[in-house]
Order: structure tokens, then C-alpha cells, then sequence
């Protein structure tokens, strides 16, 4: 088809589209009610607009189709006769044009006269010589299919920050399949996804169409042009996608921040510079700058005059792939599309722990043995683990001056139960994990626990010296200390124990009990020298207590 398409006037696209397919009763659409044989809808090939396609059947017993032709008119002139069309051989029942009859243009080969909408007339037969015709059975769309033969944007910079329609449209012409420009038509292109056109363009006489440029927004993006026309010459929707992607220009950022540990809640200070690298290293003025720490929220702060920034970010630990702390530290990157730079600086951002206690007791042998449990309190899992230490503190009055008198040593990723144990006559207590790159720092509530304090004073055994066998006596004063003096411990079971003179090993000799004034006098026989001691166990209020040694003389 020559580029200078034949157009059809109004009236005649009204005639070829209206009343040229129904023109008078010889064409009316008519199918005799005693036939088997049934004809369908004729349907134009998009992709080919000098064909058609049609289906045929009859419903006559072990009968066929045998035959369909079909005829192409323009009111009540024949322009075409199709004396058969070929059946789908993976389609039973489906005819179309052969590939070697489409329907072309007189000045290519054809014998349709121009571009527009015609009227299709089918007839089958079956085997049995039943046959029927079908007027109006379809309508011709014999019309140059819109296509956007390409579209680009090309490739936004930080010079030039636009994208950059641009295309060519076309028609592919029915039969022949000829690409023919579509000169003064109306393309219009937007973001893909969004109704809203960003512009539009009118194509010249070889159908090409260059548009306004368009900012570009993201670093990334896909676009849509698309052209629509119902016409007698074009009809349909040609859609075309394209993507646009900036060339972003490179710089160079260094950045320091005042810690490499912060706790949740902490403010870190980071300060940098952005500079050209590509300009012999000169500083990049207000140039916006997205700074993250963690996995928490961006902040962008813009450079001064001097390419320098400085920014404060709030420390806000969260669960990262390495697990036990995030290690994912503080980031900066541009927050400009059209330029590119990244700096990575490791800081620990340790998780909230929590340290509480679960028991304790203060054993008669003044040994305190605290349990308790380290755990950290919003996550679920970890999937590392790492070395955490636990102290043990004392104060004197449970509120300040607290002291390590203890501490434990674990291997934990999550939670863990742990007992501290020491030597203590009572007190103010707590736990405090100490903080590492992991686990944050956490205090246990503090506790009371406390005995009260005994001694066993005035220890003597008489007489000395003493034959052997003969009997001796050891006396001894019981006492606690209350009421913020000692007093006698009265009631309370004792015992005496001896060592013999040359030997290394204790052993008890006799038993007995305090009296109300915390008076003790326990008799023994003598058997060898040696040493004598009064021992007290305790009681559930009370610590132990072991009075000095007295030696007696045995001859």
C-alpha cells in the first residue's frame, strides 16, 4: 500500500459500516428453519485483516461439512467470492481464508477497493446436500492495525535530568502486511500503572513523534505509550512499554561516628563529607543525604557550602541476620537519584536484656546462693550466641554504692538460668548484666536477705591439768547479735569437739544445750592432750558460729 493512505469520507465509513452491510432484502440475514446445517459468527483476524474465520456444522445424522464458501460485499456489489474455505485440522468445525487467498488492496493484487468495513456472506454444505447461506455473518474489518514500532526514553543524567519520548507509529496494512506511517496522530505516554498521562506527541509523515521531555522521578521506572483510533482506515489500540533508567553520576562520601556502641535510646552523632571524584575531590554543596543506623528509620540531612554534614540519629536495636546485636551499624547514601555514593560504618547497636532473680537463700554457713534468669525480651529466637557476664552486687542500703562480690560467666543466645553463690553474713542484693556489643546492660530488682549473726565467747575446759579418764568440763557463752547489741542465745543445741595433740582431724565428743541465758556447760571424759572447741549449727534465723580452742593437759 503507498504511504499516502486512500481515506474514506465520513459518509462513506457510515455507508461501509452501516448501511452497506445490510442493504435490501436479497442480503437480508435469513437462515431457512428446515436446515441442519448451521453457520456461525464470521470473525476478522486481528492479526491479519484480509482474513477471516468462520464455523460451520450441521446437525444431520452421520453427516459432515463438507464445503463452505463465502463472498465479501459492499452493500450489494460483490467485491470477493471465497469458493472454499479450509477447515482447522486441530479445530473441527473451524474454516478460514487459506494463507495464499487473504483478502489484499487493488492496488496490491486484490480486489477490495480501499480500506474500510465490509460485509461477509457464508454458505456450508454437508454430505448430504444440505446447505444453507448465511447473510451479514460477520463484517470484514478490513483495516490497518495500529503498532508502535518502538519507543524509547533514553537515559536521564545528572546533567540532564529528563527522560526523552520518543517513537515511531505505524499501520500494518490487511493482506499484503506492508508497514505503512501513520503521519499526524496523537500519541500519548505515562508512567505504567498510572492513569494520568505525563504528555503527548503528534507524529509526522513517516509516523515518527518526539515529546516534551518528562522529569525523571526515581532511578528506575517503566513508562506506556499507547495510541488509539476507530476510523475507516485505522482501528484499534497499539500499547507500547519502556523502561528508563538514570546514568547517576559518582561521588565519594566519608563519615565518623562518635561511638561504636550504643545502647537503645542513645543519640549518635555522625559527621562526613560528600566530594566529586571526578572534579579533583571538590565538595558537593547541598547535596541531600539519607543516613540510617540500624534498621531504623532514614534521616536526610542536605551538605553545606563546604560539602559537609553532620547528622544525630537515635539508636533503635533490631533483629538482624547475624542475631545476639545489630552489627548492621550506620549507613549514608544519596537520597539524590541522579547521584550515587555509599558509606558502611560498623557500630553495635546491643539488643534490650533483661536480668532478673528467681530464688536465693542464705544458708546457716553464711553462703548465699542467688538464681536467676538472662533473657532478652522481644525476640523469639537467635541464631547466634556469644559470652555473657553477670555480677552479683551488694549495697548498704539497697538504693547506692553497690559492689561486685560475685559474678558468673555463661554461653547464651537467648535465655538462660544461672546461680551466683558466695560467702555473706546478709544484706541489700542484686544482678547486673554487664553491657557487651550484644546484649544491652540490665538490673535486676534488688532484694533483702539476711541471719542473724551468734558467737560462741568465754570458751574453757576444766580442770587442766586432769588425769586420764577423769572428767572435764567446757563452758562457753552463746550469743546473737540483736537489738544492736550481743545477748545471750539461750535454748539452742551445741556441741564439743576435740583434736588430739599430733593430729590434724576434728571429731565431736559430746552435746548439749544452751541455757535461757545462752549459758553452755558440757561434761567429757579426758583421754589424750588436745584441744577442745564448742561448735553452733545455726537455726533457721541464725548463721553458725565455732568458738575458739582451749588445750587441756591429760597425765
Amino acid at each position: 500500500m503507498r504511504s499516502d493512505l486512500r481515506r474514506l469520507s465520513a459518509v462513506s465509513l457510515v455507508t461501509a459500516l452501516t448501511l452497506g452491510v445490510a442493504a435490501g432484502p436479497a442480503f437480508a440475514d435469513t437462515v431457512p428453519a428446515t436446515s441442519p446445517v448451521g453457520v456461525g459468527r464470521a470473525v476478522t483476524d486481528d492479526t491479519q485483516r484480509g482474513a477471516f474465520q468462520v464455523t460451520a456444522w450441521t446437525d444431520a445424522p452421520q453427516a459432515t461439512v463438507t464445503s463452505v464458501s463465502a463472498k465479501v460485499r459492499q452493500g450489494d456489489t460483490v467485491l470477493a467470492e471465497i469458493p472454499a474455505l479450509s477447515e482447522d485440522p486441530a479445530r473441527r468445525g473451524h474454516f478460514a481464508l487459506p494463507q495464499d487467498d487473504v483478502l489484499k488492496l487493488t492496488e496490491d493484487g486484490g480486489t477490495l477497493p480501499s480500506l474500510g468495513a465490509y460485509a461477509i456472506d457464508v454458505t456450508a454444505t454437508d454430505s448430504l446436500g444440505n446447505t444453507v447461506t448465511r447473510t451479514n455473518a460477520g463484517t470484514l474489518d478490513f483495516t490497518l492495525r495500529p503498532w508502535l514500532n518502538g519507543f524509547t526514553l533514553g537515559s536521564p543524567t545528572w546533567l540532564d535530568r529528563n527522560t526523552h519520548p520518543a517513537g515511531r507509529l505505524v499501520g500494518i496494512q490487511p493482506g499484503s502486511g506492508d508497514v505503512v506511517p501513520l503521519g499526524g496522530r496523537t500519541v500519548s505516554y505515562a508512567r505504567s500503572g498510572e492513569d494520568t498521562p505525563l504528555g503527548s506527541a503528534v507524529t509526522d509523515a513517516d509516523g515518527a513523534f518526539a515529546g516534551a521531555p518528562v522529569p525523571m522521578e526515581r532511578r528506575y521506572d517503566w513508562y506506556m505509550a499507547s495510541f488509539t483510533e476507530n476510523s475507516a482506515e485505522v482501528h484499534g489500540t497499539a500499547t507500547y512499554y519502556a523502561d528508563a533508567r538514570i546514568e547517576a553520576k559518582r561521588a565519594v562520601v566519608t563519615a565518623t561516628a562518635d561511638k561504636t556502641r550504643a545502647a537503645s535510646g542513645e543519640t549518635v552523632t555522625i559527621t562526613g563529607q560528600v566530594t566529586d571524584p571526578e572534579a579533583n575531590g571538590i565538595p558537593l554543596a547541598d547535596t541531600p543525604v539519607s543516613a540510617r543506623l540500624g534498621g531504623g528509620l532514614a534521616k536526610t540531612v542536605r551538605t553545606d557550602a563546604e560539602g559537609r554534614f553532620r547528622v544525630q540519629l537515635i539508636a533503635a536495636p533490631g533483629r538482624d541476620y547475624q542475631g545476639g546485636g545489630d552489627w548492621s551499624g550506620w549507613t549514608f547514601a544519596s537520597a539524590d537519584p541522579f547521584l550515587e555514593f555509599y558509606a558502611y560504618g560498623k557500630l553495635a547497636l546491643p539488643w534490650d536484656s533483661r536480668t532478673k532473680v528467681t530464688a536465693y537463700r542464705l544458708g546457716p554457713d553464711a553462703r548465699l546462693a542467688v538464681t536467676g534468669e538472662f533473657r532478652s525480651p522481644y525476640e523469639a529466637w537467635s541464631s547466634t550466641s556469644s559470652w555473657q557476664s553477670v555480677l552479683l552486687e551488694q549495697s548498704p542500703d539497697g538504693t547506692t554504692g553497690w559492689k561486685r562480690i560475685a559474678s558468673a560467666d555463661f554461653y547464651s543466645g537467648l535465655r538462660l538460668s544461672f546461680t551466683i553463690g558466695t560467702s555473706s553474713k546478709g544484706g541489700w542484693f542484686r544482678l547486673r548484666h554487664v553491657a557487651n556489643d550484644y546484649y544491652a546492660e540490665s538490673v535486676s530488682a534488688p532484694f533483702h536477705v539476711s541471719r542473724t549473726d551468734s558467737r560462741v565467747q568465754s570458751l574453757k575446759a576444766s580442770p587442766d591439768p586432769v588425769r586420764k579418764g577423769s572428767a572435764i568440763t567446757v563452758t562457753a557463752s552463746l550469743q546473737h547479735y540483736t537489738g544492736g547489741a550481743w545477748r545471750g542465745l539461750g535454748n539452742q543445741p551445741v556441741s564439743v569437739w576435740f583434736k588430739q595433740w599430733g593430729k590434724s582431724t576434728w571429731k565431736q565428743v559430746a552435746t548439749g544445750k544452751s541455757t535461757s541465758t545462752g549459758a553452755v556447760s558440757v561434761r567429757t571424759a579426758a583421754s589424750a592432750d588436745g584441744w577442745y572447741q564448742v561448735r553452733y549449727s545455726g537455726d533457721a534465723t541464725h548463721l553458725q558460729s565455732t568458738s575458739g580452742q582451749d588445750w587441756v593437759d591429760v597425765r
